[in-house]
């Protein structure tokens, strides 16, 4: 083949090839053009199960002892009362003590002013429990020491009856160790529980004026 024959094929070639690519340009354009199918234009399968949100698992809750003072004669009752448990034992342990100060709901005495507050409690390796009170719970006291006994044991029997790991309690105020609450009892080290302040089933005689 001679090179003028082999240049005309060359030119008819292209012009071919212009020519296809004119006819089908167009078509292209308008694929190119077509916005892609979105998830949320799919349709799902008629027999794709319908998503519904789960239903929320009851919160758990345990069973608690508070110390409250008999209405009747002196010395501690035991109220049992319904609390949401917590994984976390401090959080555990100031629900508890928050319980105390709200009060009886079975007719016993407060033993806290319901002022008072829980600032912080944490416990320690060897099962001492430091429960941190604002300053409410040393103020407006009208009993002697008998009195600021209830109160004291009030908190350390609920905490020791309920937590076997905690074995003594030691109550701060505003964040310090304080001597006393007022005046009697010392507050100065960790105190052990003491049942033998639970009232007795026999009434104490009230004398005549």
């Amino acid at each position: 083949m001679s090179p003028r024959q082999a240049n005309a094929l060359t030119v008819i070639g292209l012009v071919g090839l212009l020519a296809v690519t004119s006819l089908t340009a167009p078509r292209w354009a308008r694929l190119l053009q077509r916005p892609l199918p979105t998830p949320s234009d799919e349709s799902a399968p008629a027999d794709s199960p319908r998503r519904e949100d789960a239903p929320l698992a009851p919160r758990s809750s345990i069973n608690v002892k508070l110390f409250f003072q008999a209405a009747d004669r002196p010395g501690l009752m035991i109220e049992e009362r319904t609390v949401p448990q917590s994984d976390d034992l401090s959080r555990q342990i100031k629900a508890v003590v928050e319980e105390v100060i709200a009060g009886s709901r079975s007719g016993l005495m407060p033993t806290l002013a319901p002022a008072t507050r829980v600032l912080e409690v944490f416990v320690t390796g060897r099962g001492v429990a430091y429960v941190n009170l604002s300053k409410e719970a040393a103020q407006g006291a009208a009993g002697g020491s008998e009195s600021e006994l209830i109160t004291v044991y009030s908190v350390v029997n609920s905490l020791t009856v309920n937590f076997p790991a905690i074995k003594r309690v030691q109550i701060l105020i505003e964040d310090k160790p304080a001597p006393t609450l007022w005046g009697h009892v010392d507050l100065t080290r960790p105190l052990p529980p003491d049942m033998t302040l639970l009232a007795t089933s026999t009434l104490t005689p009230v004398a005549n004026p």
